[in-house]
């Protein structure tokens, strides 16, 4: 059967100091319900599920509009699964599976009205534990991207970033052979 929790966050569209080390340090090893809601409390739940004796594979889904800081609270879930996990100082597990956002950014994330890098997919984010509990890999998939955004753009938006990114770089020899020049002002 399914079961869990539901929390429901804000995005203050600020940096506040309640994801630091010290909050980390404070949610690992306490019980749901024990402290305020955070997305470490979530994090924390799911860690011990997983490390409890009948050691079940768990799953977080963060969920919200545009802009609402998905991605932001999947990074605090990492963060907290890093530290906890012992692989915070050891291999910066977080900033390793986080390097591809660059590059999935990008291909999948467009100007909206309601953001400037709104991401136009979904990621699954799969992270590996040893028998140790501690964080030995990652893999990030995604899906459901958004294909009408190559063909047709609402008013005061844009298509995906790789084609401002592409066009913008026309006139570089290496893009010479893919014919761009004749796009850049269209897209521009």
């Amino acid at each position: 059967s399914l079961q869990g929790i539901v929390l429901v966050a804000i995005n203050p569209y600020e940096q506040l100091p309640i994801y630091e080390q010290d909050v980390i340090y404070a949610y690992s090893g306490q019980n749901m319900g024990d402290m305020d809601p955070h997305i470490f409390a979530v994090a924390e739940e799911a860690y011990k599920q997983m490390a409890s004796r009948d050691e079940k594979n768990q799953s977080i889904i963060v969920s919200g509009e545009s802009g609402a800081g998905k991605t932001v609270s999947a990074k605090y879930a990492m963060r907290f699964f890093a530290t906890v996990g012992g692989s915070a100082s050891e291999t910066n597990i977080e900033a390793k599976v986080l390097a591809s956002s660059p590059i999935m950014e990008a291909i999948g994330n467009a100007k909206t009205t309601r953001n400037d890098n709104s991401s136009r997919f979904g990621k699954y984010i799969q992270i590996g534990f040893d028998k140790r509990y501690h964080i030995i890999g990652a893999n990030m998939r995604t899906y459901l991207l958004e294909k009408s955004r190559v063909v047709f753009q609402a008013e005061d938006e844009r298509n995906y970033h790789i084609f401002y990114q592409l066009c913008a770089s026309a006139s570089l020899p290496e893009f010479k052979d893919l014919g761009l020049s004749e796009y850049l002002e269209l897209l521009m």
